[in-house]
């Protein structure tokens, strides 16, 4: 669900002194584009929404759900948005990022 080493090595990259603000800014940004899609049947920018969530979530090691958006990105790029199961990658992003934020410290000191 979540790749501790793409977490560690970003925390490498960015250093630990921005690390909390880079995390900061994830949530916040994929909090924001998921509370859109949460408000709209409008499913015509989806892939491009999912595009984003994708990228970001690979950025932060959030794998369950970079995989989950990317089927989705591929099935609204195809035309087939409303197979899309949204529901599902809402509960995945929840579920990361409680095990994110709750585990975090513990694999950083490791």
């Amino acid at each position: 669900m979540i790749d501790w080493s793409r977490i560690c090595e970003l925390r490498d990259e960015v250093g630990a002194e921005d690390f909390d603000e880079v995390v900061d800014l994830f949530l916040e940004e994929v909090s924001e584009v998921i509370a859109r899609l949460k408000s709209i049947d409008n499913r015509e920018t989806l892939n491009q929404d999912l595009h984003f969530l994708k990228g970001s979530a690979l950025s932060l090691g959030f794998s369950a759900f970079s995989m989950l958006c990317q089927t989705g990105e591929r099935l609204a790029t195809e035309g087939r948005a409303e197979e899309v199961n949204l529901q599902e990658i809402f509960e995945c992003f929840e579920h990361s990022r409680v095990m994110f934020t709750t585990e975090l410290r513990e694999h950083l000191a490791a």
